[in-house]
């Protein structure tokens, strides 16, 4: 979470011409650092502690729709690696702003444990790349998460034969919101993202956006008995 403009670095199925929706649930709550009103100075933003690592594991599932197909995943998580500076809170002073959003890296989040609604279909999604995420405090405090050029991919099989891949061209900012706690949490509801399908009959080729939500806990690995929290 750097105080820096939030960059990449560092959250189907039948019927002919459905219109496509991805439905990502993290853990309750959802993130996107959204810009101020016009003429209206964004507030100053602190993330602490500084330099601890975090994690962010999936509470409840995560729902992707298509028409009049669901795919639910029961297992996500973003964790930090054993080196590196993804999924860490920025060090003094570069975890506060004092006129907008911080941000940092995070490992790209796995899913697993996915199933769809309509017999005969698969799922399976993928992630790759280094993903983002910015706070930026406010009421309600909100939160971005940068997926790469095509850093999530979901793959249908059976009936439908199609892919589905996230910010096709280009990152793309997804906007939630933050709930400090024990633990945080960090969520997403119907937030739109652009994305690009190709597959045959059955495949919604002709979308070019899907909408996600989705809700995590997000935990101090460094030091379990503190909080990530994101203040003025």
């Amino acid at each position: 979470m750097r105080h820096q403009p939030l960059r990449a670095r560092a959250l189907l199925a039948p019927a002919a011409g459905l219109a496509f929706a991805a439905a990502f649930t993290l853990g309750g709550g959802t993130a996107g650092a959204s810009a101020p009103a016009a003429g209206v100075a964004p507030a100053s933003t602190t993330v602490a502690p500084a330099g601890h690592h975090f994690a962010a594991k999936l509470t409840g599932k995560a729902t992707f729709k298509a028409g009049a197909v669901t795919v639910t995943c029961t297992v996500s998580s973003s964790a930090p690696g054993a080196s590196g500076t993804n999924n860490s809170v920025p060090a003094a002073p570069n975890n506060t702003n004092p006129s907008g959003p911080v941000s940092n890296t995070i490992n790209a989040p796995t899913f697993s444990s996915c199933t769809a609604s309509i017999p005969g279909v698969t799922a399976a999604i993928t992630t790759n790349g280094t993903w983002g995420v910015a706070m930026q405090n406010g009421s309600p405090i909100s939160a971005t998460l940068t997926i790469p050029t095509g850093g999530f991919v979901l793959q249908t099989n059976g009936l439908a034969s199609c892919t589905v891949t996230a910010a096709p061209t280009a990152p793309a900012n997804i906007a939630g919101t933050w709930t400090n706690g024990a633990p945080s949490k960090l969520g997403f509801s119907n937030a739109s993202v652009p994305v690009h399908v190709v597959g045959g009959f059955g495949c919604p080729t002709s979308s070019t956006s899907s909408t996600f939500t989705a809700t995590y806990d997000v935990t101090d690995v460094t030091d379990p008995a503190s909080q990530i929290t994101v203040t003025g």
